[in-house]
């Protein structure tokens, strides 16, 4: 099976074990995006517009923005974009690939994606970062979490469905986003039991 409709397979299957409509997932899920999110918001301004790239259903990431901000959240997985419309209805949702979709030059003021960019083939992540940084106005700012190290391969059961996961070693991101116009203001490890991420914010220029 091609590996997006692994991803967008499985997101439909797990979506629930993944994320209930209270906001509660697995053990660890939840701890993260909040105080993420805390070091992103004071550097917006109410009329920010957001894009949530990979929103999933909605929960909690789009939520949380979208009570102080507007918000539009893509992700191709149907289901999570089904429960998104209907868990925060105050946002804009579009199912889409994230590969593929495009907006307007300078649409956004942020960007934020959470564990989202890591399920795309590795050979694309730089077509990824290209799409936000012409989506982003001048000084717009980039907050994800991407690989650390170096990863391909599939999970046959992750929350009861295969799971594909891709991504470069931070070298490699940080040299893609680096020539492609962003400012890169800080990065951090997120442990995650026997691996982990890495949290990022950046800047465009």
């Amino acid at each position: 099976m091609d590996p997006k409709e692994i991803v967008r397979a499985g997101y439909d299957t797990v979506s629930d074990a993944y994320r209930d409509d209270q906001g509660g997932g697995p053990a660890g899920l939840d701890i993260r995006y909040a105080d993420w999110l805390a070091e992103l918001i004071p550097r917006l301004t109410p009329s920010t517009r957001v894009l949530d790239l990979g929103c999933g259903c909605g929960l909690p990431t789009t939520k949380l923005l979208a009570e102080r901000f507007r918000v539009t959240g893509v992700d191709f997985s149907p289901l999570q974009i089904e429960r998104a419309r209907r868990l925060v209805p105050r946002a804009q949702f579009l199912c889409a690939d994230m590969t593929a979709i495009d907006f307007p030059r300078g649409s956004f003021d942020a960007v934020v994606s959470f564990y989202a960019i890591i399920h795309v083939p590795q050979a694309e992540h730089r077509t990824v970062y290209a799409g936000i940084r012409r989506w982003l106005r001048p000084g717009g700012l980039f907050l994800a979490t991407i690989g650390a190290m170096a990863t391909t391969g599939i999970d046959d059961d992750y929350l009861g469905a295969p799971m594909y996961w891709s991504h470069p070693d931070l070298t490699t991101s940080l040299a893609w986003l680096a020539d492609l116009g962003f400012e890169v203001l800080w990065t951090r490890f997120i442990p995650e039991a026997n691996t982990g991420h890495t949290l990022l914010l950046a800047r465009s220029a």
